[in-house]
């Protein structure tokens, strides 16, 4: 059975499947969110706006990224050599959903936080 064939059985249960497997990989969102939000970017600038990541760890995902048709590898032959990162055509397909998602995450922050604070008043003043 080929991949294409193993993941039309997968799809057939679960249209999303796929791409939910591949944004819930390490680091796919936040790289995702960042080149959405401040556009094509080198990696350095990418690495510093994801912060906690390792190199290592965002070369794999980028490569994973490009493989799946989300990002672009764009590479200057210069010294040294200038490689910028952005999405795709594919990959901006994903912006609304991306946006919503980013909206509820606040929204949800923001009742959690509340709530937070709410416990601690009352704890207060049980005490």
């Amino acid at each position: 059975m080929t991949a294409a064939e193993a993941h039309g059985k997968e799809s057939a249960s679960c249209p999303m499947d796929f791409i939910l497997r591949m944004l819930m990989g390490p680091w796919t969102t936040y790289i995702l969110y960042n080149l959405k939000t401040h556009g094509p970017q080198r990696f350095g600038q990418l690495k510093r706006r994801v912060s906690g990541i390792s190199a290592k760890m965002l070369t794999e995902r980028l490569r994973t990224l490009e493989g799946a048709g989300l990002v672009r590898r764009d590479y200057e032959a210069t010294i040294p050599p200038k490689v910028t990162y952005s999405l795709t055509h594919r990959g901006h397909e994903l912006d609304e959903v991306m946006g919503k998602l980013a909206e509820i995450g606040t929204r949800w922050g923001e009742e959690d936080a509340a709530l937070r604070a709410a416990r601690s008043v009352e704890l207060k003043a049980a005490e």
